[in-house]
């Protein structure tokens, strides 16, 4: 059984949603996603953060039997993303005297997705380091812009030593999911917060100053043991560190044959004692899981076949996808594939000098159609280069 049990005052509101599949419309979820608020009980009663629509009465339910005929007297806005805020509307109406604590961005960012009349009466503006005292509990606000919103702050809970840490930590999948959460949180990160990796970087810096004793993010599980390591990850991930000494090979093929000399590739770096090499192919696996995988090694290979004079459009759609998320400190080498007029090569290079620090570390090599004897030699003088490189 999953633990949600914070502390006797503060309580779990959160609720999965095992029935969504595509998460922001646009990636793919293999286990749902959890969606996560928090409630401290105290002199003064605080709500952390609403939830997703879908799952609006089971987080009602929980809000309400929690409160035990209390009322809330703040909701705290972390994010206004509406997986997060859909039900502030909601709460500002039930309970009239409740009052909204948020930064300046966030209340210049409400009326966007609603209409409070008398907003200026109900609104507690903090900023960084602000603290207000609810009792025997201490609130402290630490910005957080742009990870991954502008608005975006966290809130640390100084008695419990508690960070209540907006989206940064957080997973694909339910909160009951039985994964491991390095590879969804990877992938999670990497889609959604990738591109700040400086902002990241900052907000690190501050948590660093604190005692953290618990992580609450606003997806996935509550985090309470070894949180070093998940602090490390995410230095490693927003310093674009990888992860492993090892190759990524990202290809996309159209019938087969680049493919084909790509898993000949493979075989040969693994005979040559290259320690990790993951073959993926870009038409058919999910392509936020190949940008996750692409941060997480040393060296990666993007193969493809050439197309309307350019570079199929799968290996087109990644490499738009890493240059997004600011892809770089990488060593790479480059394999196309043509029948008459080889041109991936020429578009895979544009792009990527358009990136910070990559590293082609070996002359390309072209394919025409099918593998033939003087393109196994080739392979094999490339997969040479790049376990050297």
């Amino acid at each position: 059984m999953v633990d949600t049990e914070i502390s006797d005052s503060i309580k779990y509101l959160g609720a999965d949603d095992r029935e969504l599949n595509l998460f922001e419309s646009q990636y793919v979820l293999k286990n749902g996603m959890s969606y996560n608020s928090y409630l401290i009980k105290d002199k003064k009663n605080v709500i952390l953060d609403t939830i997703d629509r879908r799952v609006t009465n089971v987080w009602l339910e929980k809000l309400e039997r929690e409160l035990d005929g209390e009322k809330p007297d703040y909701l705290v806005v972390s994010h206004l993303e509406p997986d997060h805020a859909y039900n502030i509307g909601l709460l500002l109406e039930k309970y009239p005297e409740m009052k909204i604590i948020g930064n300046t961005l966030t209340f210049n960012m409400l009326p966007n997705f609603f209409d409070i009349s008398n907003l200026g009466e109900r609104k507690i503006l903090v900023k960084e380091g602000d603290t207000i005292n609810i009792g025997e509990h201490t609130l402290q606000f630490i910005m957080a812009p742009m990870v991954h919103w502008p608005e975006v702050m966290m809130t640390y809970e100084q008695k419990e030593k508690i960070l209540f840490s907006a989206d940064a930590f957080g997973k694909f999948g339910t909160i009951e999911s039985e994964e491991e959460w390095l590879p969804e949180a990877r992938r999670y990160y990497f889609g959604i917060v990738g591109k700040y990796g400086p902002q990241v970087q900052a907000v690190l810096k501050k948590a660093s100053t604190l005692d953290i004793k618990t992580i609450c993010p606003l997806h996935g599980p509550i985090l309470k043991e070894n949180l070093g390591y998940y602090l490390k990850t995410y230095d490693t991930w927003s310093s674009y560190k990888p992860e492993k000494d090892g190759i990524f090979i990202a290809c996309a093929s159209i019938y087969g044959n680049t493919f084909s000399a790509c898993e000949k590739l493979k075989d040969m770096l693994e005979k040559d004692g290259a320690k990790e090499v993951k073959l993926f192919d870009l038409t058919r696996q999910d392509m936020a899981e190949a940008v996750a995988e692409a941060f997480k090694y040393s060296k990666i290979i993007f193969a493809a076949s050439s197309y309307n004079a350019g570079v199929f459009t799968p290996m087109a759609q990644f490499l738009q996808k890493l240059k997004e998320r600011n892809f770089q400190n990488r060593k790479v080498g480059i394999i196309e594939n043509g029948s008459w007029a080889p041109s991936a090569t020429k578009n895979i290079k544009e792009v990527l000098q358009q990136m910070k620090d990559i590293d082609i570390i070996c002359p390309a090599i072209t394919i025409k159609s099918t593998v033939k004897p003087e393109d196994i030699n080739n392979l094999k003088e490339f997969a040479n280069n790049i376990i050297k490189g």
